[in-house]
């Protein structure tokens, strides 16, 4: 019989990550007004971003933990403030950005690509877009929803580094 020796056993940063990412994007309450990612150095995972209750914050770390290979979890996830202003222009946002004619295959996705994160009436977009028109789309649309303060577009082009 062949013996394995532990190290073998264990999956590679780049699988681990894949895993820890499925688990983010599988919670039930990621939404896209929610932004987490995930840095892994040798089975030590480090949650950053941030979301918009205290509950999800608590439950990605948890789902997280359970990931085979993972053995400790650095949760540096932030809880945004209540507030109805920012709630309304998560909504206000999402709606001009999904209704454009440029994302309309991305609102009917599971998981769009495009998160919004408003705090205190700034916003910050992140994820990935198909295109550099895309992303300049997406800052203009966010910017021109009344209300906004000011718009961080972090935005990253498919196939860009």
């Amino acid at each position: 019989a062949a013996v394995t020796p532990p190290w073998a056993a264990q999956p590679t940063n780049l699988e681990l990550y894949r895993s820890v990412q499925t688990q983010v994007l599988r919670y039930s309450h990621f939404t896209v007004f929610d932004s987490v990612s995930a840095g892994i150095n040798n089975g030590v995972v480090t949650l950053q971003g941030k979301v918009t209750m205290p509950y999800k914050r608590t439950d990605l770390e948890k789902r997280v933990a359970k990931v085979a290979g993972v053995t400790k979890v650095n949760n540096q996830i932030e809880v945004l403030p209540a507030s109805r202003f920012d709630d309304e222009l998560r909504i206000g946002i999402a709606r001009a950005l999904y209704s454009n004619s440029a994302f309309l295959g991305y609102g009917s996705m599971v998981s769009p690509p495009i998160h919004i994160i408003v705090e205190k009436g700034d916003v910050t977009l992140e994820g990935v877009v198909a295109s550099e028109m895309q992303k300049n789309i997406a800052g203009i649309q966010a910017n021109g929803v009344p209300g906004v303060f000011s718009v961080t577009n972090n935005l990253r082009v498919e196939g860009k580094s």
